[in-house]
């Protein structure tokens, strides 16, 4: 008998095959002696569209909402709906007994292979392969050590609690919302709060007033000292007063009333997980959430250089320590080749800050594997991200920085300033990591660092001058890419109950699997534009957070999902109890929706018409920053891009086409063009 390995794509699935020593190879799958692999191609079974539970639902109509099927249903998905054939064929067959999922491992992943099992009729033995990187090793290791499939099936059940909550609220939201307001919108429990926060920050941009402040700074020669109050204000909100200060100073005499010195060590930055990858990879190399996640994935199936990719973890179990140095071995040949050297030297020993069990659930941290690289084999993007993880590794293993902290505070004419300074003692990781200077925005509180170890208590300076230093408040940043992830991984400020604000704390919005998604479904729905590297709401997106019901624009609801998805997972919750729950606030939603009495009156529309419907057009700009003119109307979604009206080469897509030959339609004369011979006879005929 044999036994079928079902992986989530066709890459991974043949390099299974691979090891497995299936060499019987077809598009579908690949056999052996022992096993069968076939894959899912992502997702082959969805839950069904609302029109397949009753004709009423095929339309768009506010009078057949709420939508709330007694038992959700579900389908192949057509455009993969041979790859399913295949895979029910094999698992149909009278020669294979049992199965190992061996989709990714985690949530997603067991909704992927559980769905298309239940389809399928599947009944018989079922097993689970859990490994966090593609080497032939882990590979190896895996089947040697499968799990009994049993133990995932909470987890199954909470990614399936998940998909049918967004089915019911998104669905019913984003119905009702496009209905009353007749435009195409959309909402989320994800996607909403998130555009929230961006719309909240724009605003706060908008409202801010500068407010003009001054600084007092003394020179002393060898450093400056700056002065603040007893309370440690340093700035002053009028010229006058700063100026008066300054001028009490001048020719003055400063001397160190107290002087402290203490040595201090800063340890190395955690290991990446998904989302500080891919922060760095929009600071550092100006990738997209999404661009990131796309070149990783390609690091971790095709080349098999990085371990699991989708992991909210920043640390490694100890049972891992042992291979860390034949992982430094397999990027000896990278820029870090000394550093790497001589940690190869010694006796590696790291601490809870990069190995610790209790901080690792599904998955460790984004760590290069054991697999030797060769950069000659990546693209361009590949060794930008490969460079990113392998110095981060390599500074996670590295020594402390180590510092004297120096503070100084002296008396000018009865006034007291304040100089800092750090010596370095050790560079340690510092060494390594160039990028460890970044800073999210600036602080002018902040005193510079300075040479200061020389001096000691008593000493005098005379003072050179005294000078003023002018500042604006700014207004809060918009955000990045780099920004907004962090938000969305801790938003528990925009959380009042403080049990959610912990539970947010630990999940966030959304995981850091699908983060990148959000933003582009908030991009592809023209409620967010990209200018630069900010993050801009448009008018329809600002529009949308006004009109939207309030539970939806706070995080609150998301962490009580993840909360309960947790429970779930865990097996203290069953899902039938979440999703009456779920039934009843989709209820209260599309009732609010309902009962709105809020006008939707986006601002900033163009002076274009559509030529479809009449309505005006929005207009947004597309990935390369070209103008787009957009109809909002539900029943129109006209298009209208001028910058590549007249490029001669590029391809209609087919919404254009279906405009244009409704505007054919629309406009053209119902005459015929031409007439026949007979034509022309019957035409004479008639006249007689």
């Amino acid at each position: 008998m044999k036994t079928i390995v079902l992986a989530e794509k066709p890459s991974v699935g043949r390099e299974l095959a691979r090891v497995l020593k299936c060499e019987k190879k077809t598009k579908s799958f690949c056999e052996g002696k022992d096993y069968i692999v076939t894959w899912a191609m992502g997702h082959l079974v969805e839950l069904a569209d609302p029109g397949e539970y009753d004709e009423k639902y095929q339309r768009w109509d506010l009078k057949t909402l709420p939508m709330l099927p007694e038992k959700m249903k579900h389908k192949v998905i057509r455009k993969t709906s041979h790859q399913f054939r295949t895979v029910q064929g094999i698992l149909k067959r009278k020669d294979v007994d049992r199965l190992v999922i061996a989709t990714d491992a985690g949530r997603e992943g067991e909704l992927v292979a559980r769905w298309i099992m239940r389809l399928s009729g599947w009944k018989g033995k079922t097993e689970r392969l859990w490994i966090s990187s593609q080497t032939d090793q882990a590979i190896r290791e895996g089947f040697k050590n499968l799990k009994p499939g049993k133990n995932y099936i909470n987890l199954f059940h909470s990614a399936e609690a998940r998909a049918e909550a967004d089915w019911l609220v998104g669905l019913n939201i984003t119905r009702a919302l496009s209905c009353r307001y007749d435009t195409r919108l959309s909402a989320g429990r994800v996607q909403t709060p998130t555009l929230a926060m961006i719309v909240k920050r724009e605003e706060e941009i908008e409202n801010f007033l500068p407010q003009e402040y001054w600084n007092v700074e003394a020179d002393l020669g060898a450093f400056t000292a700056q002065w603040r109050n007893d309370k440690g204000i340093n700035r002053f909100s009028q010229y006058e007063e700063a100026l008066a200060l300054a001028s009490k100073m001048e020719d003055g005499e400063a001397i160190i009333l107290e002087i402290d010195k203490k040595k201090k060590s800063e340890a190395p930055p955690k290991a990446y997980d998904l989302t500080e990858l891919q922060r760095d990879g929009n600071r550092y190399l100006g990738f997209s959430a999404k661009k990131t996640l796309q070149v990783l994935q390609g690091l971790y199936e095709r080349h098999k250089y990085v371990t699991y990719p989708r992991t909210d973890s920043r640390h490694i179990t100890t049972d891992m320590v042992p291979t860390l140095k034949d992982r430094l071995k397999a990027v000896r040949e990278t820029a870090y080749r000394d550093q790497i050297n001589s940690l190869l030297e010694k006796d590696l020993k790291p601490g809870k800050n990069f190995v610790d069990n209790s901080r690792v659930t599904d998955h460790h941290a984004i760590i290069p594997t054991e697999e030797k690289a060769d950069l000659k084999n990546l693209t361009v993007d590949e060794k930008q991200l490969f460079d990113l993880i392998v110095r981060r590794f390599v500074v996670v293993l590295s020594e402390p920085y180590r510092y004297e902290s120096i503070s100084m505070t002296l008396e000018i004419k009865g006034e007291k300033v304040y100089a800092r300074g750090n010596r370095t003692l050790e560079k340690g990781w510092k060494s390594i990591d160039r990028q460890s200077g970044y800073s999210e925005g600036e602080n002018d509180s902040q005193l510079p660092d300075q040479a200061l170890s020389e001096y000691a208590k008593g000493d005098l300076f005379p003072v050179k001058s005294v000078s003023t230093r002018k500042g604006l408040t700014k207004p809060p940043a918009r955000y990045s890419e780099a920004t907004l992830l962090t938000a969305m991984e801790n938003p528990s400020k925009f959380v009042s109950d403080k049990k959610l604000k912990e539970t947010i704390r630990q999940g966030g919005l959304g995981t850091p699997a699908t983060r990148a998604d959000i933003i582009e479904k908030l991009l592809s729905s023209y409620y967010i534009d990209r200018k630069g590297k900010e993050l801009v709401p448009t008018a329809v997106g600002m529009e949308l957070i006004r009109i939207v019901p309030d539970m939806l624009k706070s995080p609150e609801l998301t962490a009580q999902w993840e909360q309960r998805f947790t429970d779930i997972a865990e097996g203290r919750e069953q899902t039938r109890a979440f999703i009456s729950e779920i039934r009843e606030e989709t209820k209260r939603l599309v009732s609010q929706v309902k009962n709105s009495k809020l006008t939707y009156e986006p601002k900033n529309l163009s002076r274009k018409d559509c030529p479809m419907c009449g309505k005006k057009l929005m207009e947004i700009h597309d990935k390369k920053g070209n103008p787009k003119f957009v109809c909002q109307s539900l029943a129109c979604g006209y298009e209208d891009e001028p910058e590549k009206k007249n490029d001669p080469y590029r391809r209609q897509g087919r919404k254009e086409k279906a405009m244009n030959s409704r505007l054919v339609r629309q406009y053209s004369s119902k005459e015929k063009d031409t007439m026949t011979l007979g034509d022309m006879i019957k035409a004479q005929m008639k006249d007689k």
